[in-house]
């Protein structure tokens, strides 16, 4: 992992651990891939094959001006289109928690990739959860700015859950890199109590 991790912002500091776990010249595909940040940023420094999955037109505009190659399409339509082992990697960023079914595009994005990356906040974490013990609300944080009734996140899962996911899915963790705001000792430590977000590399068993 780059060293210079640690200083970025945190909410970026998923997509550079991802872009460190991606191999140049990799064939990669961007599952909910945004304005194409990432996907371009991959194409520039490490020379991948890239593409990417989005919804939101005005997302797809935004790829499009930066190069960057986009299908449009609904994830919850599943990855029908695709073959399996077409890519190196599949990535899911931050994305796991707006979908309908996580279970079914878990096992959709790890037959397409050899390899799937996953990122995904974590409703664990011990802000969240004093929130919830002390005030009996629904959490409202930097990480997850949304209120319980106009959030787009309609599956928070704690980085336990997604562990637990996997193992009833038949899929293997690779590595499991939960990071904090600051302190990634102790965020490494308890990752389900003291790491706001994780990323974890995944496969078929």
């Amino acid at each position: 992992m780059a060293s210079g991790v640690d200083n970025i912002r945190a909410e970026q500091r998923d997509f550079a651990i991802i872009a460190d776990l991606i191999p140049h010249g990799a064939s990669v595909l961007d599952l909910g891939c945004g304005n194409g940040d990432l996907l371009r940023s991959l194409r520039e420094e490490k020379d991948i094959y890239a593409c990417g999955v989005e919804l939101s037109q005005e997302n797809l505009l935004e790829c499009v001006r930066k190069g960057v190659p986009v299908i449009h399409a609904d994830l919850n339509d599943g990855l029908g289109d695709f073959s399996d082992d077409s890519f190196d990697f599949v990535i899911l960023s931050r994305t796991i928690q707006a979908v309908a079914r996580p279970d079914r595009l878990l096992r959709e994005m790890t037959k397409v990739g050899k390899q799937g990356v996953v990122s995904f906040l974590n409703i664990g974490y011990a802000p969240s959860r004093f929130q919830l013990m002390f005030r009996g609300r629904m959490p409202v944080t930097k990480a997850l700015p949304y209120a319980w009734y106009n959030t787009p996140n309609i599956h928070l899962a704690t980085i336990k859950d997604f562990r637990f996911l996997c193992s009833e899915i038949g899929l293997r963790i690779i590595e499991e890199i939960p990071f904090g705001p600051k302190h990634n000792l102790l965020a490494r430590l308890w990752p389900n109590l003291l790491a706001p977000s994780c990323v974890f590399i995944i496969e078929n068993k």
